[in-house]
């Protein structure tokens, strides 16, 4: 059963392939950010509109086709970046300021050939297609998915879901057993101090030199308080302060994020941060606030699941990561992993030129979106298989 339904799915992809191109073309040349992704959601929708769509997480879909019990789900995010393309291809975005950078367009296509070819064949267990908002952003969209209750009130009992990857190698798939790509939080650091004319510092508290310090040091703590095996990073990625040139302001405000796969790692460098800053602050005579967004926890891919997607890859001559790639990237695809079974499988598309993801000239290409259908495909047989064990 395995077997013949893994042909019957890729043949029927490759049969449909130019249809999913051409729709990764017209939904990456009309992209949408987090939150305002129902354009790009009623496109699908309407294209598979033999199924019957339910919203969720305000802007996000699912559906449920196959026999009772229970089910996989298939999970593609929505939403684009505020990017600017420079891609020069003629179907780019036509949204000035916003993008398909992170390969979120080729995830959904595939998502799309998976689907259509599973229509009309035997399946031993049900799909459940997942039209799933706001991963760009935190709190993410997979957060309300889970907290909506949907996954349990249709029987999703294993979660499956790819992503492009420019670091692997081209034409290879990653799965990789356990943690692939690291827990996510964002902080936010206010320094309050004392305004006054750039001309008598001495007459006034400068936030700027106090929150400077601060971001230096923010750079040395994990080597500092992690254990130096564990995977960990702090990054800090905006500092904005004053209005003009002679004038010392009041505030100094940075932002950063936080990149973990242990979450006693998570929680020391949560109460470092803050120590960090309020405690800088002081020594200068100011005073900082740390506040924080927990993101999603690390991504955990399950281990029977990952070996039996590649034993399905192999078999179908499809190259295997022979060292799993892992990140201190992070995807909210993790949330599902504290319900269900899931796995995610990175698909190589190389990097041409150190173009990666987030990049204004990342544009996998057409045989990225064949690879990302089929290891999708093989992610839910393997699902289904496991759930039939």
């Amino acid at each position: 059963m395995t077997d013949s339904l893994l042909d019957n799915l890729v043949a029927g992809i490759d049969a449909i392939l130019p249809d999913a191109a051409s729709l990764r073309r017209s939904i990456h040349a009309d992209p949408h950010i987090g939150g305002d992704e129902m354009d790009t959601r009623d496109s699908l929708t309407q294209s598979m509109d033999w199924l019957d769509w339910l919203p969720v997480a305000e802007t996000g879909a699912y559906a449920r086709f196959g026999p009772d019990g229970p089910a996989v789900g298939l999970r593609a995010e929505l939403d684009a970046l505020p990017i600017t393309e420079a891609t020069g291809v003629e179907w780019a975005s036509q949204r000035r300021g916003i993008m398909h950078a992170c390969g979120h367009d080729v995830h959904m296509a595939a998502l799309w050939a998976v689907v259509t070819a599973a229509r009309g064949l035997d399946l031993p267990v049900a799909m459940v297609p997942l039209l799933q908002p706001r991963e760009e952003d935190n709190p993410p969209g997979a957060t309300d998915v889970v907290a909506s209750g949907v996954l349990e009130d249709v029987d999703v009992q294993a979660m499956v879901g790819v992503h492009v990857q420019p670091q692997v190698e081209k034409g290879v798939v990653s799965t990789g057993a356990g943690a692939v790509n690291a827990a996510f939080d964002s902080f936010e650091i206010t320094v309050r101090g004392r305004g006054g004319h750039g001309a008598y510092p001495h007459t006034a508290l400068d936030p700027i030199t106090v929150l400077s310090s601060i971001v230096t040091g923010l750079g040395e703590l994990p080597m500092r308080v992690v254990n130096p095996i564990h995977p960990s990073v702090v990054s800090v990625g905006t500092f904005q302060a004053g209005t003009a040139a002679n004038v010392i302001a009041e505030t100094a405000t940075c932002t950063g994020s936080i990149r973990t796969f242990h979450e006693a790692d998570r929680v020391a460098l949560h109460e470092a941060i803050a120590r960090l800053a309020e405690g800088t602050a002081l020594a200068r005579g100011a005073t900082a606030t740390a506040t924080f967004v927990r993101g999603g926890p690390a991504l955990v891919n399950h281990p029977e699941l990952s070996q039996r997607a590649d034993l399905l890859l192999t078999g179908l001559e499809v190259p295997v990561a022979t060292v799993p790639f892992r990140s201190c990237g992070s995807d909210d695809f993790s949330e599902y992993g504290q319900v269900v079974p899931s796995l995610m499988s990175f698909i190589g598309v190389g990097s041409d030129g150190g173009v990666g993801l987030h990049h204004p000239k990342f544009l996998p290409g057409r045989g990225a979106l064949r690879l990302a259908a089929v290891a999708l495909a093989v992610n839910y047989v393997a699902a289904a298989d496991l759930l039939r064990a």
